[in-house]
């Protein structure tokens, strides 16, 4: 399992290499690699129908119980097989696609790339690793919607579902760190699901589960956060077919499903994700019927199908978690297929507006055939895997006590609209008068319809095929524990088929009048439209708001940017001390100090006032000089020559330094009174500060342990005895090398720009 992901992440590293060496040959191996990992999942499926479960996992951050841990059960062989199946399909038909076009090599990494962060997050088993696929999810689809950087479209449309969906990962964090602290501390999967009641019960659960919808919403294009998905589709036809329609956006329905034994059940969930998909599903549909562009109709719909999905999750009852699971292999194949079909229709006619297609049947059968099937199974039609789908979910929804009506009639009406969107997408272009030009594309850019829409026609004639081994697996491992799936093309008359003839009756009646319905759509379309123009104007707003922000934190003073953090550092240190109330300044002993240490303190404070007040800068530097002194002879007072020296050294070559650049400054003064009065303030409350962090420090218990444990080990391992330089060199030696090439690179910086003044002055 693990070396599957590692391959496929390997293959697409060397996708621009293999492209540069055999440019026709580079889709079809990798096309072989995700079809051998689809083999391989393929011959794990009896492990897992049996009830087994493949794990593996290794510490990643210890002291944290962080692991990269992966287990394949049935929801994530579910999704595996989709992932690496309908990927060789894809990627083999982006070859033909993008053929000849520079930067396929670099769309092929993407492209594989993704599927190796899909099927990572889909047998992740602790949270954080699958939280790090979910982003790296993000930014491959970032790079494949915004492949044609040239389009302005196309960079838009990446940007915002990066931002969107960037800004739901940012929530999702948040609560996958809740849900692990309210575990107990451990962040794997399959132990958390084991304490699913008391984090149920845990004061963080509502917090927990706001944070991981918001996550999973953004993801899966939920109301108010779908306008991301159909504007994705500027990005190829490969990205349309792969990413939008059977994987990245059904990560947020994987997540929900994942969490369902650990979150679900209760009221706040089923309420949330049974509004939340019932409202996205009326909205995909009605807005599909509005589109006249094939790929802005399909993503519409799989707006709609997602919304089906979140609302059966909601109701958590075992029927309405098989029917999510079938629908989910459903809309997988039907989806996929017609997506890949109006990217063959683009390609061969240069067109993808429904209402400049017709009659494509006869130059394109092969395609017109997969289109017909796969949206014959959108409609819910029988004999197509659709049908049985369709069923199942209302069966489902008629077994809900107390949201039943609502949930059926809004199902009706989206399954009816669904059937006018099919038929636009599959009959519309192919059927008719002849229309424009088109010929059957090469066997690899058909494949991949003809093999989806085929699949939806064997598993409606025989559902048996993926009962037992796919999908009851599937919904075991949401359900927690065995279920007994039984899927069948007829259920024998019923309320669940009488709603199918009432779907089908709305589905003709509304494809009749699509016209009419399609200019209805237009204004609700318009009023949805608001949600896209709302980013727009947030984006904007966010904009201005940093150029403001900007303009008075970047003023251009050196004087105004350390006030700005010293008064930041003044605010932080006392509010962190005030809330641990750690300061008690009374228990802090004074009759220790020596009188000697009393006269330095006492020379150092006044050196320190002379260089407040100095009216000349050669006085002040004077002054900040004598403290550094001073501060040497309280060193070697208190027993540190060490310290003293390099505080002597040190101090010698700043004053040094100053003194050779104020030669160079004539005329060079300190600011003037009217300023220094607020600075003096600033620089008391530092000191005050300051001192009252030292007196908290000394009132806390002091631990020896680890100045004990480098004292012991300075001579036997650093073979010194001076405990601090044996630290710097031999301890802490890569953190000595930092910092000195730090210095080292701010002196060459500054030798720069100082030899770049000298030189303009010369000229």
């Amino acid at each position: 399992m693990t070396a599957v992901l590692v391959v496929l992440l390997v293959a697409a590293a060397l996708a621009p290499v293999l492209h540069r060496l055999w440019r026709r040959g580079a889709a079809p191996i990798l096309a072989l690699v995700l079809a051998g990992a689809f083999g391989w999942f393929l011959s794990a499926v009896p492990v897992v129908a049996s009830g087994g479960a493949a794990e593996w996992a290794r510490p990643w951050v210890p002291a944290l119980g962080v692991e990269i841990a992966f287990r394949l059960d049935g929801l994530g062989l579910l999704f595996a097989l989709l992932i690496t199946g309908l990927g060789s399909l894809v990627v083999l038909y982006a070859g033909r696609d993008l053929h000849g076009h520079p930067h396929l090599g670099r769309f092929l990494l993407y492209l594989v790339g993704f599927a190796g962060a899909m099927l990572g997050l889909v047998l992740a088993d602790d949270l954080i690793t699958l939280f790090v696929f979910w982003e790296l999810t993000s930014v491959t689809s970032y790079l494949l919607i915004g492949f044609d950087h040239a389009d302005e479209r196309a960079r838009r449309a990446a940007l915002q579902a990066l931002l969107v969906t960037g800004g739901g990962a940012l929530a999702l964090l948040c609560g996958l760190l809740l849900l692990g602290a309210a575990a107990g501390g451990t962040f794997r999967v399959s132990e958390i699901a084991l304490a699913a009641d008391a984090i149920r019960a845990h004061d963080a659960y509502g917090a927990i589960l706001a944070l991981v919808l918001l996550g999973a919403f953004t993801k899966s294009a939920q109301v108010p956060f779908h306008f991301w998905l159909p504007n994705a589709m500027a990005g190829p036809t490969p990205v349309s077919a792969y990413l939008h329609s059977a994987t990245m956006v059904k990560a947020g329905v994987y997540l929900l499903a994942r969490l369902d034994p650990v979150l679900g059940g209760t009221p706040a969930w089923t309420a949330t994700l049974t509004l939340v998909g019932v409202v996205t599903m009326l909205t995909g549909a009605v807005l599909a019927v509005a589109q006249t562009d094939l790929k802005r109709l399909l993503a519409y719909s799989t707006i709609t199908a997602l919304g089906t999905l979140v609302s059966l999750l909601g109701l958590g009852f075992v029927a309405s978690l098989v029917a999510a699971t079938v629908f989910l292999l459903v809309h997988a194949l039907y989806k996929g297929a017609l997506f890949l079909v109006a990217g063959t229709v683009d390609h061969e006619t240069g067109t993808r507006d429904v209402r400049e297609l017709s009659g494509l049947r006869r130059t394109m059968p092969w395609t017109a055939t997969a289109a017909a099937l796969a949206g014959l199974s959108m409609a819910g039609l029988p004999p197509l895997f659709g049908f049985i789908g369709k069923e199942l979910s209302y069966k489902a929804k008629l077994g809900s006590e107390e949201l039943g009506v609502v949930l059926v009639i809004t199902a009706v009406l989206a399954n009816a609209l669904t059937f006018v969107a099919a038929g636009r997408v599959a009959l519309e272009p192919f059927a008719g008068a002849r229309g424009p030009r088109g010929r059957e594309p090469r066997w690899s850019m058909r494949l991949g319809p003809v093999v989806l829409g085929a699949a939806g026609l064997v598993l409606g004639l025989a559902p048996a095929i993926v009962a037992d081994p796919l999908i009851a697996p599937a919904v075991q491992a949401v359900a927690g524990e065995p279920v007994p799936v039984e899927l069948q093309l007829w259920y024998g008359a019923g309320p669940a088929l009488a709603l199918s003839v009432v779907t089908v009756a709305l589905g003709v009646a509304g494809y009749l009048a699509r016209e009419r319905l399609r200019r209805a759509g237009e204004h609700v379309d318009a009023l949805f439209g608001g949600f896209d123009r709302a980013y727009d104007r947030a984006l904007a707003a966010l904009v201005a708001s940093c150029v403001w922000l900007a303009a008075r934190l970047q003023s251009g003073s050196l004087r105004a940017y350390l006030r700005r953090v010293v008064a930041t550092l003044i605010v932080v240190v006392l509010a962190s001390l005030v809330a641990t109330g750690t300061v008690e300044i009374g228990a802090v002993r004074f009759d220790g100090v020596d009188l000697p240490a009393l006269a330095l303190a006492a020379l150092l404070a006044s050196a320190a006032l002379v260089a407040a007040t100095a009216r000349s800068a050669l006085a002040a530097v004077t002054a900040l000089g004598a403290v550094g002194f001073g501060t040497s002879l309280l060193y070697v007072w208190l027993g540190a020559p060490d310290v003293a020296l390099a505080q002597l050294l040190t101090e010698t070559l700043i004053v040094l330094i100053v003194l050779r650049v104020l030669s160079r400054l004539r005329g060079a003064r300190v600011r003037p009174k009217r300023g220094r009065a607020s600075d003096a303030a600033l620089a008391a409350a530092v000191g005050a500060v300051v001192t009252v962090l030292l007196l908290a420090v000394l009132h806390l218990p002091f631990d020896r342990s680890v100045s004990d444990q480098l004292a012991r080990a300075s001579v036997p391992e650093g073979k010194g005895r001076n405990v601090v330089n044996v630290i710097l060199v031999d301890f802490r030696a890569l953190d000595t090398l930092g910092e000195i090439t730090v210095v080292a690179v701010a002196a060459l910086g500054a030798w720069a720009l100082l030899g770049g003044v000298r030189r303009k002055g010369a000229a």
